[in-house]
This record gives C-alpha cells, structure tokens and sequence, in this order.
C-alpha cells in the first residue's frame, strides 16, 4: 500500500528559517491512516552561491558561453601571463576589474561566494529578460518543488555492505525523481516515487537520435553526519546549457535544484559515511517523443537516480594513468559540442579507448588540430603544473573554448589554487610540442586530469607517436595532486559550512 505525501515549499529556494515552527504535511491517503504529521524543519539554507541559480539561460556568443564564475582578471601578480592566455581565479582580494581581451566579461566566484537568499527572492519577484536561444516557446511554465508528489516505496531495498568496494554505477537508491514535459501542456508536476524502469516508446527520439543529456553530481555525508552537495548550482547550470542545445525544454534551474534536494534528503540513509565515499547524482533529460522525425520533441522526460559509489582509488592509494595520445582520434571540435554533457559524445570514445588498453593504456589523451593541442584525459580536464619557458611556475590547463567541456572539480582547482597565490595559474592552449620540450629542459611537474569520479587523477606515461613518454609526476609527490586531494577532502567531509557546499 502505498503514501503520497504532498511536500510543502519553504518560499523562494527553500528558504526557511530556524524561528519556523514545525511544519506540517497532510497524509492524502492509503491504509497508514489520516490525519497530520509534524516534521522538523530542515536546517536553513546556506547563503553562498545560489545567486547561480537563475531562471533564465544566458549562453551569450559560442566563444565563451560560460557564465559560472571564477574566471576574473588577476592584478598585481608576479611574472605575468603569457600573450594569449587567461589567467584564471576568482578569490577575494584577487580581482582586477575590467573584461578580457577578446572573451566576454565573467562574474567572480566571490561574488557567488557572498550572494544572499534575498537575492534568489528578487530574482522570483522581478520580471527577467528572456535571454534563451531557440524558439519563444521554451518559456512554458516552469514545475515547481511546491508541488513535488512523494510517493515512498513499500519494498525498500537492502542497503550494500560497506565493508566491501562500492562498485561505481551498479546499486541504486530507493527512490528517484521524474518530471514529464509536454508542448501543449508544459511541464507537469515533479514527483519523487519508487525507483522504477522507464516505459519508452519504441520511436523515443532519445533512442534513436540521441536526443538526451546527463550530469553527474555527489553528495557527501561530513564528519557532522550533515549530508551536503558539492557545487550542485555549477551542474544544474551546465545541464539547462545542454538542454538549450539539444532544444530540450528550459527549466527554472532553482526548483530543480530544490526538488534534487529533496531526492536525496529522501535517500539520505544511502549516503555512506566513510572516508573517500559519497552519493551520486545522476540527472538525466531525454526526449521522448514517439516518432521517427528529427525535429525539436514535443515530449521530454527528466529524471534522476542516486547510486552511493566508494572511493575511485581503493585503499586510498593513488594510482597514476597512462595515456594514449593519438591524433588520429579526436574527440571534439570548435563549432561542435564537446562543451556540453551531451550522451552522443560519450559512446564514440569506447572504441578509441580499447585501442588504448590494447596497446598497454589505461586512458586516452585527447588531441586537436594540426599542432596537436591537449584537450582532454579520457572524460576529465587535464592540467600541467610546470615551469614555463618564461621562468615562471604555473599550472595551465586548455581554456573553454567550445572543446572543453567545463568540469566542476576543473572549475574547483582553479579557485583553490587561485586563492593560493603561489603560482601563476592560467587558461590557455596547451600543445604536444611544448610538453615534449618542457620534459627535455626538465620543467615538468605533475600532469593530472581532474573529474567528479576521481577528483584528480596523476598521469606518468603518454604514448605519442611510438614514444613512451615518461611523466616524473610521483616522484615529484605529487605535492600539488595531493594537496589537491586534501582541500578537496576537508570541505566535501569537513564540519560545518563552506560556500561550495550545499546543505540536504
């Protein structure tokens, strides 16, 4: 027998207060019996970084369609950067008003960092200026978390044995969420509900065409036991950017990151509390449309599923990759979409990397154009921590210029080695012959890749044309990977609040 419970909402992106009075909800139905529960608030909302959150999309010109922060003009710093690059970071005390040359101007992390809940308030309140690409009819109604449907299973399932590896991607939570879309109708009511298999026509469109996006997110329980999302506003950002190209319906990006909220305050109890595990949060929109016609769907289906998963190295020994760097492949190109989370990117690079463990590789260094640019490593961001020919340390890793796909964590490291201010630390064209010399002069560090899965993963050997090139990243430390590691660690585990962390 199953209870429905309607779920009330706390004013513009939950925003609760502690002097709130226990709420209450009204029991719909079913054999539990009527009547009134009382339930504890949950804790307010933390105040950093919702400003993110806003209803309409901004993509602005292709060359840098990203609006997420923390890409600001450095002032006053020693060395310099190099002509052509980008000196990335957003910390206080850091910033040097005025827009880059050539790239459009982007709002600082900091200010994400001290933006308040008034201001997601205002942003409900005040009209907003639709600055959507693609047709007008993208701005049908938007679904809300006051009116989320929560229907709790009556078969919950076994929860894994935390002894024993969390394999990625196999053991799912109880409960899921699923929003429907339809043209005539506009979007239809979220609803959270027993985790379940999908009925699709066999015409879906998202079969056939790949007409579907995803995103991949974690939750952490803290050392408090408080359960947090990492950065969640930088994903449901990049997933409404994604939608907007696939001409999947818009979304207010602050009810769906209410109604995720919502899903895993649910499924809580799966969130493992052991060093180096955490939830994962998958969103997936398709569109579901039953015919045969490529054309922009007149249905679409959003859901999301959890899954806790463990550590990505098991017994927190970090282990370094190989590469295979063959410019014969190439995963993305300028024009294209290699800068949005779109599935159809993801099954071609299966094949390329089985060429690489056929050839003794665990990944795939990912090159581009005549001069053989370093792009990607496998389905992370890549970074190089080097001395520069110019004499100054630096970490440089490939700019977002419409090949890059813009990572959280490679947005996270940034920041933090920004806010270091013991390097320079830059945006801008890596190629094969720059690191091939820097390895002859001996300037190389560490080169890493960064991802949700692995957050920062060590590289020691790239195969280039016939070449072992050998990486000295472990016997360097790695003391920056490993830094990397620990900061990353302390706010995902630690007490207490931290601006990138958003509390369940």
């Amino acid at each position: 027998m199953t209870v429905s419970i309607k779920m009330p909402f706390w004013g513009p992106l939950h925003g609760r207060s502690r002097s709130v009075s226990p709420w209450r909800e009204r029991i719909l139905g079913g054999g539990m019996g009527r009547g009134w529960v009382s339930i504890p608030p949950p804790p307010p909302p933390t105040r950093h970084g919702l400003q993110r959150m806003r209803s309409a999309a901004e993509p602005g010109p292709w060359q840098a369609p990203y609006n997420w922060g923390g890409r600001a003009r450095l002032g006053g710093r020693a060395g310099g950067h190099p002509a052509g690059g980008a000196v990335s970071g957003a910390w206080p005390g850091r910033l040097s008003s005025g827009p880059r040359p050539g790239r459009g101007q982007l709002p600082a992390t900091s200010t994400m960092a001290t933006a308040s809940v008034g201001q997601i308030c205002a942003r409900k309140l005040l009209p907003v200026t639709w600055l959507l690409c693609g047709p007008r009819r993208y701005a049908s109604s938007d679904f809300k978390a006051a009116d989320l449907q929560l229907e709790m299973t009556q078969a919950p399932h076994q929860k894994p044995d935390l002894s024993k590896p969390l394999v990625f991607g196999k053991i799912f939570t109880d409960h899921m969420l699923m929003v429907e879309w339809k043209e005539e109708k506009g979007w239809g009511q979220p609803r959270i509900q027993p985790f379940q298999n999908l009925m699709l026509h066999p015409a879906c469109s998202g079969l056939h065409y790949s007409m579907q996006i995803f995103e991949g997110m974690k939750a952490f329980r803290g050392s408090d036991q408080q359960v947090r999302l990492f950065r969640p506003w930088l994903n449901i950002d990049r997933l409404l950017r994604s939608a907007l190209r696939l001409c999947l319906p818009s979304f207010d990006k602050a009810e769906l990151l209410e109604c995720i909220r919502r899903l895993v305050e649910v499924d809580k109890d799966w969130v493992p509390g052991s060093a180096g595990t955490s939830l994962y949060v998958r969103p997936v929109f398709i569109g579901n449309e039953p015919t045969l016609g490529v054309s922009c769907p007149t249905q679409a289906l959003l859901y999301v599923i959890l899954c806790p998963v463990g550590s990505y190295f098991p017994g927190g020994i970090m282990n370094p990759v190989s590469l295979l760097a063959d410019p014969t492949f190439i995963r993305a190109w300028v024009g294209g979409v290699g800068d949005y989370k779109l599935g159809g990117n993801y099954a071609p690079t299966v094949f390329v990397q089985q060429q690489a463990k056929r050839k003794g590789c665990e990944q795939v260094l990912w090159l581009y154009g005549p001069d053989h640019q370093l792009t990607e490593v496998g389905t992370m961001n890549i970074f190089v921590y080097w001395t520069h020919e110019d004499g100054v340390l630096e970490l440089v890793t490939p700019p977002l210029d419409g090949v890059i796909l813009p990572g959280v964590v490679r947005q996270s490291l940034l920041d933090l080695a920004q806010s270091w201010g013991e390097f320079r630390v830059v945006e801008r064209k890596i190629t094969m012959k720059e690191v091939l010399r820097a390895l002859e002069e001996g300037r190389v560090r560490e080169i890493f890749g960064s991802g949700t899965a692995c957050q920062v993963c060590p590289v020691h050997q790239i195969l280039y044309e016939g070449k072992h090139l050998h990486i000295p990243t472990m016997e360097n430390g790695p003391e920056l990977i490993l830094r990397f590691q620990e900061e990353l660690k302390a706010i995902q585990y630690g007490t207490g609040a931290h601006e990138w962390m958003f509390p369940v």
